[in-house]
């Protein structure tokens, strides 16, 4: 008799926990359903306008006139610094002079780490620290976006090296003051004054 009492006590009290585990988890909250590839490809936009990148990788925003019509193909005012001048590259997935050969991975690893599929970096004034974390679902919409544009051949100038002759308009970076320049190496052809 006292095992049956046993018995009952220890399968009442499971079946309450079980109870309490059953509702536990109910009010956890639902998987996020998968978007759908419209849904992705709506998001990325978003991300591309919220994130900037219209405003330099777009003809004629910093002019207050965005060409949508050549959305991210590039810009030819190029970003002057200690790194040279860069331009804004082309990035519709034009197979000649865009990114159409990368991958949406190649695309996410780009905006996560800050290199090419060719390991070569992203140089200035490429903010891509800033979107490092940006979230899986957020930097692989991103991706199909841009995937999903109009392959517009436009090839951006190259890059020009540290004390090189841009032919074409540029912004200028200035040196930074000492305050921002503590941890950064002397520019190319310079060396440290002495007792730093």
């Amino acid at each position: 008799m006292r095992w049956t009492r046993w018995t009952a006590v220890t399968t009442w009290l499971g079946a309450v926990m079980l109870a309490i585990a059953g509702l536990a988890c109910s009010n956890a909250p639902a998987p996020k359903p998968e978007r759908t590839a419209e849904e992705k490809i709506a998001r990325g936009k978003v991300i591309v306008y919220s994130s900037g990148c219209v405003d330099c990788h777009t003809p004629g925003t910093f002019y207050g006139t965005p060409d949508t019509t050549r959305m991210l193909s590039g810009s030819e005012l190029g970003w002057q610094g200690p790194w040279g001048t860069t331009y804004p590259r082309n990035l519709t997935p034009h197979m000649e002079t865009g990114i159409g050969s990368w991958t949406e991975e190649d695309i996410v690893t780009a905006v996560r780490m800050g290199h090419r599929p060719d390991k070569s970096p992203l140089l200035p004034p490429m903010p891509w620290p800033a979107y490092a974390r940006m979230s899986d679902d957020d930097v692989y919409a991103l991706a199909a976006y841009i995937k999903s544009l109009p392959p517009i051949e436009h090839e951006a100038p190259a890059v020009v090296p540290p004390g090189g002759k841009p032919t074409t308009p540029f912004l200028v970076f200035p040196p930074p003051p000492a305050w921002d320049s503590q941890n950064l190496p002397p520019p190319p052809g310079t060396t440290p004054a002495s007792g730093q």
